[in-house]
């Protein structure tokens, strides 16, 4: 009468009971490795931007990596107490989890739903921040990293066109130096040198040039409609990860409550 309830009595689990078990640890490794993955990025980020040193750490809390640094420990330890509470079958672990994943899961589907209902105010949102981060550029190394990323890989430069660097002040035509009516060696079709080094001044004056000749030495297309073609060139791949996602996380609270089912019957009939 005196046995804990917060842990399961140890004694043969039946097929389905060790299958759900299994099952649900072993989810949660995955996640767990996805975790450490993700965690791991964010420290690299931090580590390799130097954003962890003295002179830095007034802007830690905006760093973009440390925010995916922190959502891959919180995904880590939610995943080790998941795995904890499986193996152990403790049920207060396994009650902690599971709201936990709740909230997680409840989270994910209000998101998707504001997304798809506010699809026009996300976009205005979306070119704001991105027409912001071309004129704050030079002034914030997270952002110009994140352009040059974004510019790289889709092939695009600014948020419309390439002549929206205008608005910013060390690129606009009227601006003293060399990169006067300029845009980033980002925006460059071709921003290497013999294939291995950068070469920082190719985009230099290319709003000058005519549309015809400056097509031949930076992409003239924005990187908001470059965002839009990739989303809906991988629609389908996005949509089978998302929903896959769902899926897991919804049989893990389902497998989880199944668990915590089974505990609680089998506590009350050793009590009895």
């Amino acid at each position: 009468m005196f046995l804990s309830q917060s842990t399961r009595h140890h004694q043969p689990c039946g097929p389905s009971d060790c299958l759900l078990k299994y099952v649900l640890v072993t989810t949660n490794l995955l996640f767990w490795a996805l975790g450490l993955c993700v965690l791991g990025l964010g420290l690299w980020g931090l580590l390799e931007k130097e954003s962890l040193t003295q002179e830095r750490l007034e802007s830690l809390g905006t760093d973009p990596m440390l925010t995916l640094a922190t959502s891959g420990l919180a995904l880590t330890l939610l995943c080790l107490v998941g795995c904890a509470g499986a193996l152990r079958e403790n049920s207060c672990l396994m009650r902690t989890f599971c709201t936990a994943l709740l909230a997680v899961l409840a989270s994910q589907v209000l998101a998707i739903i504001v997304a798809y209902g506010l699809q026009d105010w996300i976009t205005g949102v979306l070119r704001a921040a991105m027409l912001g981060a071309v004129a704050r550029y030079q002034d914030d190394t997270d952002l110009r990293f994140i352009i040059d990323e974004i510019q790289v890989g889709l092939q695009c430069c600014g948020a419309e066109n390439y002549q929206d660097w205008e608005i910013n002040s060390y690129f606009n035509c009227t601006a003293p130096g060399m990169w006067a009516c300029s845009v980033p060696p980002s925006c460059c079709v071709d921003p290497l040198e013999n294939g291995s080094v950068w070469n920082s001044q190719c985009g230099a004056g290319a709003r000058r040039l005519d549309e015809l000749t400056a097509h031949r030495v930076v992409f003239l297309g924005g990187c908001l409609g470059a965002v839009s073609r990739w989303i809906e060139h991988h629609s389908g791949l996005i949509g089978t990860v998302a929903i896959t996602l769902l899926a897991l996380q919804i049989l893990m609270l389902l497998f989880t409550a199944s668990l915590i089912w089974l505990s609680f019957h089998v506590d009350i009939s050793c009590l009895l």
